[in-house]
């Protein structure tokens, strides 16, 4: 089992079933204790201002706000540069604990000894 797992979050409520699995496995391997990366990039990077999860509804399961506050206790998230330029986000605007970088350290996280990335 890899030891590292960095997951891309593009989905947001265009896609909620998709963020959602995204979400749960990142808190599901947290809680295992497995090193855990999240980015959010897309239409999930809203979920990096405060209050936004909180809109997000899914029957059948777990809080986005639940899952987030997990991934943020026991693992990284990260806002993708560009995605939050795109929506005029800036570290003021996210988040405590969420931070803004681009795709070198994505990849240089992706490509990791012992890491499995994983996009939804």
């Amino acid at each position: 089992m890899a030891k590292k797992l960095v997951i891309k979050v593009t989905a947001g409520a265009d896609a909620p079933e998709r963020c959602s699995q995204a979400f749960t496995v990142a808190a599901v391997a947290v809680a295992s204790g497995v090193d855990v990366s999240v980015w959010l990039t897309g239409e999930s990077a809203w979920f990096a201002v405060p209050g936004r999860a909180a809109g997000f509804e899914l029957p059948h399961a777990a809080p986005l706000p639940d899952l987030l506050d997990s991934i943020l206790a026991g693992g990284r998230v990260t806002l993708c540069t560009q995605c939050a330029a795109r929506r005029d986000l800036t570290e003021q605007d996210v988040i405590e604990g969420v931070r803004i970088a681009g795709a070198q350290v994505f990849v240089q996280e992706a490509l990791a000894d012992d890491t499995q990335a994983l996009v939804y």
